[in-house]
């Protein structure tokens, strides 16, 4: 495969790879497993989370990315360098230009450490694109027009509101509430209710399976297990829906604040286009049941669900990909 340009959503917990004219090559957990003897990489994506809790005192499996920013960059650039070698193949004798998502609060620190990163893992030229941006072009959303659009990201580390007309970004607010923080508040509720500890795994799987955050008469069930927190010994229980949106309700109601407040920041005519025309979800966290209903009720404005959620900002850098040139002069950051 001899592959020219590559879109990286570099996601706190889910790196997603397009290729134009290909699709989606990757969608693998953000994960690496590392040597600590001699910090070489063993594993990375799906290889690497299942080794959580499941390895040895020498060897430890984490997330490289801490709320959309790199935390170890050493271990962030091999992660990079992995999925470019999968997407390109080892032996392609020519480097791709990577276009690579980050939040839109990124630091110019951070910036350039991605940039680093990602040509350091095998990029011959590397562009980043805000989140939001990305998931707006990825959800179909008419980013160039004048009229006023807000699409709200729910990722794993973060949560991005951003209000976008005439291609930039007017409005926005990110907030360290989202998917891994559902994850752990559904481990600290089953602790606290049940006084069974549970896994990051288990909870990120009852998540899904059952996740809702408005309660319904008819309520899903699901049967986690872990390790009694008196007794020491193995224990499991059967958790429902209604409970993991009583989990999550606290965390949903800081998101929504953040969203008053980027409506604040947005001029009175802007705010009129997103009344008629809605609101748009997007990243694997907004797929949760009833979400966008939760959101619509606490904001008085009709909210939709994305086609794809997950892949809204990959899709967004197929978009980048495919009108390079042009995005070159207005919308990409090239350091």
């Amino acid at each position: 495969m001899f592959t020219r340009k590559i879109g990286i959503d570099l996601g706190t917990a889910n790196t997603v790879v397009f290729v134009p004219n290909t699709g989606f090559i990757v969608n693998e957990p953000t994960f690496v497993a590392i040597n600590r003897s001699d910090n070489s990489v063993l594993a990375v994506g799906h290889e690497a989370k299942e080794m959580i809790g499941r390895t040895p005192d020498d060897i430890i499996a984490y997330r490289p990315l801490k709320d959309g920013v790199i935390a170890e960059y050493y271990v962030t650039k091999a992660m990079i360098q992995y999925f470019i070698n999968k997407a390109t193949g080892r032996f392609n004798i020519f480097k791709p230009d990577v276009v690579i998502s980050t939040p839109a609060g990124i630091t110019p620190t951070e910036r350039r450490a991605v940039l680093n990163a990602a040509r350091e893992g095998g990029a011959k030229q590397a562009y980043i694109v805000k989140e939001p941006i990305l998931a707006a072009l990825g959800a179909g959303i008419p980013i160039n027009s004048s009229s006023g659009n807000m699409i709200i990201n729910i990722g794993g580390g973060t949560s991005e509101v951003a209000v976008i007309s005439l291609g930039s970004i007017v409005a926005w607010s990110s907030v360290r509430v989202a998917g891994n923080k559902f994850d752990a508040a559904i481990i600290d509720y089953v602790k606290k209710k049940y006084g069974i500890l549970i896994g990051e795994q288990s909870a990120e799987i009852a998540k899904i399976e059952i996740g809702a955050v408005l309660p319904s008469k008819n309520k899903l069930e699901f049967q986690v297990k872990g390790r009694d927190t008196v007794f020491g010994m193995p224990k499991d229980v059967v958790i429902n829906s209604n409970e993991i949106a009583e989990a999550l309700n606290p965390h949903l109601v800081e998101i929504t604040n953040y969203i008053r407040n980027v409506f604040n920041q947005t001029p009175p005519e802007l705010v009129a286009d997103i009344i008629e025309k809605g609101i748009m979800l997007s990243g694997g966290g907004s797929q949760l049941r009833f979400l966008d209903e939760f959101f619509s009720r606490a904001l008085g404005v009709r909210v939709y669900l994305a086609e794809e959620p997950l892949l809204c900002v990959a899709k967004g850098t197929g978009i980048i990909l495919k009108h390079l040139d042009v995005y070159k002069r207005t919308l990409l950051n090239k350091r």
